[in-house]
């Protein structure tokens, strides 16, 4: 045999070694367990339920001037906020944050993810003043409004109930809750976003929930 023949035969030995290591490699790649997965989410202060809840179907007016039906909400990942306009300290602060969190998704999840606020306070909170306040913050956060029975029925569904508040007194205020809710794209109750908002570990996240979507 040639020195030719014999250096050819190595290089070929040589390529199907490294064939063969790269194909075993690859067919040993775990991808993550749920345990580790939700483990991730907990470190993130996401909570994701044990089993993903149907959501009831309630009509709302959102500040798009628009009716909407809560079974709209589906194909997207969307974080629902519970609070009002007139909420003089955790409401400013919660949206603060969310736009911090749309700030640091990817462009791809920027329009696979939606944040909402449901207002706690519709006896004051209509769709126009919804649409100027979330616009202070984005011009892409949506809000909702409609009739103090639905929103309860709303935040109880979702796990986020709070206490409405007095009407006849001036200047009244609403006690609510600071998390987020989590609907899945498939249109039920995934979990929650914990208060204070670990902003870039959420963010990374909701990044990769929307990436493994794909």
């Amino acid at each position: 045999m040639s020195r030719n023949s014999i250096q050819l035969a190595l290089l070929a030995t040589t390529s199907l070694v490294l064939v063969l290591i790269i194909i075993y490699a690859a067919a040993n790649i775990k991808s993550p367990s749920p345990d580790q997965h939700n483990e991730e989410l907990r470190a993130a202060g996401i909570i994701a339920l044990p089993k993903p809840r149907d959501i009831p179907t309630l009509s709302f007016d959102s500040s798009n001037n628009e009716p909407i039906v809560t079974t709209e909400l589906k194909d997207k990942w969307y974080l629902v906020y519970f609070g009002y306009t007139y909420c003089p300290d955790i409401c400013p602060t919660s949206l603060a944050e969310m736009r911090q969190i749309h700030r640091l998704l990817t462009p791809q999840a920027q329009q696979q993810v939606e944040f909402i606020m449901v207002s706690v306070d519709p006896n004051r909170d209509t769709p126009q003043q919804l649409r100027a306040y979330l616009n202070f913050f984005h011009p892409d956060f949506k809000g909702f409004t409609g009739d103090m029975t639905d929103v309860q029925k709303f935040s109880n569904a979702l796990g986020i109930p709070f206490i409405p508040g007095d009407t006849n007194q001036p200047g009244y205020t609403v006690d609510h809750s600071g998390n987020l809710a989590i609907i899945s794209p498939a249109g039920q109750h995934f979990g929650f976003v914990q208060a204070p908002f670990k902003i870039e570990q959420v963010a990374q996240q909701f990044n990769r929930l929307v990436q493994q979507a794909k």
